[in-house]
C-alpha cells in the first residue's frame, strides 16, 4: 500500500544533509541519462495558479510529480507524489513544503560545493524568509563559513533571523541596513526573495563572488540587475529548458544581449565534470535556482525510504 506523509512526518525525517546528498546524486544521474525533469507547467485559474512539475528516475528507481495551487486569499499546498518506475506502483503521497523549502536550499548548496571558491567564508543573503533558513543551513554544510551578513527591508525580519541562525549554526549572522552593505566583501551572496525589480547590483560585487540567486523562479521576478548578469564568468542553473521558460534573471538579459543562452549550463555538467564552476580564483559565478521536481524525487525517495525503516506514516488502501 501507498503511504502518506504529513509536514510533521517529514520534518521529522528529512536533514540538510540528506537533501544536499540526495540532490547531488540526482543531478550525476541526470548526467548518466538515468534521470529526465520535465519544466513546470502553470495553468492559470481565476482566482490564482495551478502549478504541477514531474520527474523520473530510473537510476533511482522513482518517478513522480509535484503539485500545488496558488490561490488569492488562501494557503500555498505542496503535495508530491512518488511511483515505483519498475513497476508503476504508487510508493507515496507527501505533503511537501517542509520537503520543498530544504530541497530549495539543498540546490543551493550544491551549487556552492562545485562553484564557490574553497575558501569562502563569508556569505551575505538578501531576504529573511523561511526560505533564507535553509539556503544559509546549505551552504554553511559545505563551506566553513565565520560570518553573514542579512539583509531584508523589513528591519524586524532581518533581526529576527539574524538572531534565530546565529543559535541555530553557531555562526556570526549580523542584520545589516541595506543590500548593497550586505554584498560588499560578502564571498558567496544569497538572495532568495520574490522581488521584480532587482535587489542586487552588479557594482557592489568583489571579484571572486559565488553568486546563488534562488527567488526569480518566475519571469515577472528578478533579483539581479543586467550588471550582475554581465560580470558573471560562468552561468550555471539547475535547469537551461525550465530557465528559458522562466528565469526573469536570465530572460530579460538574453533580450538585451548581454548574455546567450548558449553560455548557460546546466548543474548537471557542472557536476559531472563537463563544464566549469569556475576558471579561476576571481571569478564572479551565478547559479541560477528554478526549482526541479527531479529534486522533489530525489529527495523525497530518501525520506520515503527512512519513514518505511522507521515505520512513520499512515498507510493509504491504494
Amino acid at each position: 500500500m501507498a503511504l502518506f506523509l504529513t509536514e510533521d512526518d517529514v520534518g521529522s525525517l528529512l536533514t540538510m544533509d540528506m537533501a544536499l546528498a540526495a540532490v547531488e546524486e540526482g543531478f550525476k544521474l541526470q548526467a548518466e541519462g538515468k534521470a529526465t525533469n520535465s519544466p513546470r507547467s502553470r495553468l492559470r485559474l481565476a482566482n490564482g495558479v495551478f502549478n504541477f512539475m514531474s520527474a523520473a528516475s530510473p537510476g533511482l528507481g522513482v518517478m513522480g510529480l509535484k503539485a500545488y495551487a496558488a490561490t488569492r486569499g488562501n494557503p500555498v499546498r505542496f503535495h508530491v507524489q512518488l511511483s515505483s518506475t519498475e513497476t508503476g506502483e504508487l510508493l507515496a503521497i507527501m505533503e511537501a513544503s517542509t520537503l520543498g523549502q530544504v530541497r530549495t536550499g539543498a540546490a543551493s548548496g550544491v551549487a556552492t560545493k562545485y562553484m564557490a571558491r574553497e575558501d569562502a567564508s563569508t556569505v551575505g543573503i538578501i531576504g529573511a524568509g523561511y526560505q533564507a533558513m535553509s539556503q544559509l543551513e546549505a551552504v554553511c554544510a559545505v563551506r566553513d563559513i565565520s560570518l553573514t551578513k542579512v539583509y531584508s527591508r523589513t528591519p524586524e525580519h532581518r533581526e529576527t533571523f539574524a538572531a534565530e541562525m546565529s543559535e541555530r549554526l553557531g555562526i556570526i549572522v549580523s542584520a545589516v541596513d541595506s543590500a548593497e552593505s550586505c554584498v560588499s566583501d560578502s564571498d558567496i551572496v544569497i538572495t532568495i526573495t520574490s522581488s521584480s525589480r532587482p535587489v542586487l547590483n552588479g557594482e557592489w560585487l568583489t571579484p571572486g563572488t559565488h553568486i546563488n540567486a534562488s527567488g526569480a523562479n518566475h519571469w515577472m521576478r528578478t533579483e539581479l540587475d543586467g550588471e550582475a548578469v554581465k560580470r558573471a564568468s560562468v552561468v550555471v542553473t539547475d535547469d537551461v529548458e525550465q530557465a528559458k521558460i522562466e528565469c526573469g534573471d536570465l530572460l530579460y538579459p538574453v533580450e538585451r544581449g548581454i548574455i546567450r543562452w548558449e553560455q548557460v549550463r546546466n548543474l548537471s555538467e557542472v557536476i559531472a565534470g563537463r563544464a566549469p564552476g569556475r576558471n579561476t580564483v576571481d571569478d564572479i559565478t551565478l547559479f541560477e535556482s528554478q526549482g526541479l521536481a527531479l529534486e522533489d524525487i530525489a529527495t523525497g525517495i530518501r525520506v520515503y525510504e527512512l519513514a518505511r525503516k522507521q515505520g512513520v506514516g499512515q498507510e493509504l488502501p491504494l
